[in-house]
């Protein structure tokens, strides 16, 4: 799944417990009727991917949907879901689509016969 839109926050990198587990954070705002805020993290040697972006500027982020279940000290099954990402690049700042053809100009439509407006009275319509 990818994830498009323009960088709010890139967060520092945090270190947890004795086994050095990293993560980083990335806020990600896309950009549609409903801009939505999408925190996604980068784990382990995954958080340098973010060390040559900036605030600002457009990316297109691939994620991962996480889902875990923990049971707490009172016994009660507990979900959490995470956004992971595994790869992050510049999105491309044109927004045509390159595989679309351009579209046609009205001199494309125009008979190239020479005829004018006035020699297609006689349709019937």
């Amino acid at each position: 799944m990818e994830v498009q839109g323009r960088i709010k926050v890139i967060g520092e990198t945090q270190t947890f417990g004795s086994n050095g587990f990293r993560k980083r954070e990335v806020v990600v705002t896309t950009e549609e009727q409903y801009p939505q805020h999408i925190m996604i993290e980068f784990v382990q040697d995954k958080t340098d991917l973010l060390n040559n972006y900036q605030a600002g500027q457009q990316v297109k982020v691939s994620i991962n949907l996480r889902g875990r279940e923990w049971t707490n000290p009172q016994g009660e099954v507990k979900y959490f879901n995470s956004i992971q990402g595994w790869r992050i690049e510049a999105a491309q700042q044109d927004a045509s689509n390159p595989e679309m053809p351009p579209m046609p100009t009205a001199e494309a439509f125009e008979p190239a016969n020479g005829l004018n407006k006035e020699d297609h009275d006689d349709l019937p319509f």
